[in-house]
């Protein structure tokens, strides 16, 4: 009987300094502060980048403009040709015997025209005559020009500065009139397209005055920033209906012929944005792919809120939805907590957060 009671007295004991432990650790962890902020609202800048097209300011086909053999080529794929340097002859002998024929013709009606106005002076023939003499000669010089023209058509000329493409027609194909012979690009300048959603057009246009041509920068396929900034020269006039989207073109000088037509990259364009939110990244946390905060309500409890993050900059998220100005957030600690616990906190002002962040103390 003693025995037994002594044993109860000890279980008695244990649970009481059990208890007495567990209620000390309680109070430990209610004792814990945890450091709370708010967003930042203030008008900012941020940089964005969108999805662009490089083409070059001059793209053609070069096509044949009269049928026969080619006969010569007198130029390489990939080589930089200048205005007006001949690049592809078609067999001319046809057009050369055309013109001799017209040419002929010409100089009979001309000494018939001739032998017309003698009489004419003598009022041997009519005017009526004289005129219709003049008539033929006349349509004999434009059977010459047509000829030359048609000529002129077999020798094949760049009508610009640039860069040869691959040739799509051989040495001694017989080509026809409109067969592409090869395409012809100006790479001094490149014209590069992207589009920008209808808010970012909006405030883009609330921020940049009438006759201004903003800077951008080119980042390209191999993630490097192309050396020479680009300026906004022209916005299309229609939005695309589908995507909300309109389209801007950047002009980029090209002294060194790095930028090809046809290659993609991306702009990087500076956005003003009005009274934004601004967060530490660190006061965020990340489940399915999906950006989440916790917020402490008026009983300082904590609840585990979903947001959209517009912008990332180092250090910083900038929200646009899910967040208040007002909201007090988690901005240490929130491994600790779990959606509805009850925290004991530290509030501290929001310029005074992010004076401190690595991006500021720089």
């Amino acid at each position: 009987m003693k025995r037994t009671i002594m044993l109860m007295a000890l279980g008695l004991g244990f649970l009481c300094s059990t208890t007495s432990c567990s209620k000390k650790e309680e109070e430990k962890e209610e004792k814990v502060k945890f450091l709370v902020t708010s967003p930042l609202q203030k008008d900012t800048t941020i940089t964005k980048d969108y999805v662009a097209q490089i083409h070059s300011i001059q793209h053609i086909e070069l096509r044949a403009l009269e049928k026969g053999y080619l006969q010569k080529i007198f130029v390489d794929e990939g080589q930089q040709v200048k205005q007006g340097q001949v690049m592809f002859q078609i067999m001319p002998l046809l057009y050369q015997a055309e013109l001799k024929k017209a040419e002929a013709e010409a100089k009979f009606v001309s000494i018939e025209y001739q032998n017309t106005k003698k009489l004419a002076d003598g009022n041997v023939v009519s005017p009526n005559e004289l005129a219709l003499s003049q008539a033929k000669l006349e349509k004999a010089r434009a059977e010459v020009a047509l000829a030359q023209t048609h000529l002129g058509f077999t020798t094949i000329k760049a009508p610009f500065s640039g860069i040869m493409d691959h040739f799509q027609a051989r040495l001694g194909s017989l080509v026809d009139e409109g067969d592409l012979l090869t395409t012809l690009s100006d790479n001094s300048k490149m014209w590069v397209y992207y589009n920008v959603p209808e808010a970012e057009y909006l405030a883009y246009k609330a921020h940049v005055q009438a006759d201004a041509k903003p800077q951008v920068k080119l980042r390209m396929a191999d993630n490097e920033v192309f050396e020479y900034p680009g300026v906004v020269q022209t916005i299309e006039a229609d939005f695309n209906n589908e995507t909300g989207n309109i389209a801007f073109r950047a002009t980029f000088p090209n002294p060194k012929g790095l930028l090809r037509n046809g290659e993609t990259g991306s702009v990087l364009m500076t956005v003003p944005l009005k009274n934004a939110l601004i967060v530490p990244q660190k006061a965020t946390f990340e489940v399915l792919e999906k950006k989440f905060m916790y917020v402490v309500d008026g009983k300082n409890r904590v609840h585990q809120r979903e947001v959209t993050v517009a912008s990332e900059m180092p250090d910083l998220y900038i929200i646009s939805a899910g967040l208040k100005a007002d909201d007090k957030i988690l901005l240490e600690g929130i491994r600790k907590v779990k959606d509805g616990d009850k925290i004991s906190f530290e509030y501290q002002e929001p310029k005074s957060v992010i004076a401190h962040l690595k991006v500021y103390s720089e």
